[in-house]
């Protein structure tokens, strides 16, 4: 991706709040992203595993899905959530975690989004997503 795609990717990043606070970043490969989620002791939701905050994972995917589509948009209107489905398919450990989105389908004013994130396996995912996103508004 260009220049201005990182541009993009790194203001998305810088006024979501909530990014900042978990440590959220993203890394740009070609025209693929990939989120990443250092593990810090702020986010562990179970103590006795430990494990991840389930919150924290679910928000990790949907900024992920927002950031993909703000990439795939060029535009400076973002994406706004209509609908999300979480499914946490195994106990997120105090790992870094990973996500990347897939932009199933951007109609006119509806997009159809996929995330799964992983941690030491990307075979082994341990949640996914699925959403529709506002893409534009008439």
């Amino acid at each position: 991706m260009s220049e201005a795609a990182a541009e993009r990717l790194q203001a998305y990043l810088t006024r979501t709040p909530y990014a900042r606070f978990i440590g959220l970043r993203a890394e740009l490969a070609g025209d693929e992203m990939t989120a990443i989620l250092p593990f810090a002791p702020h986010i562990v939701g179970n103590t006795f595993l430990p494990a991840l905050h389930g919150g924290v994972v679910g928000a990790m995917m949907e900024m992920t899905a927002l950031a993909q589509l703000a990439l795939a948009q060029k535009t400076s209107r973002p994406a706004k959530t209509i609908d999300i489905t979480i499914e946490y398919l195994r106990p997120a450990r105090a790992l870094t975690t990973y996500a990347r989105a897939d932009v199933r389908k951007v109609g006119r004013r509806v997009a159809n989004v996929h995330v799964e994130a992983w941690q030491e396996e990307r075979q082994n995912p341990v949640a996914a997503l699925r959403g529709h996103f506002l893409v534009s508004e008439t």
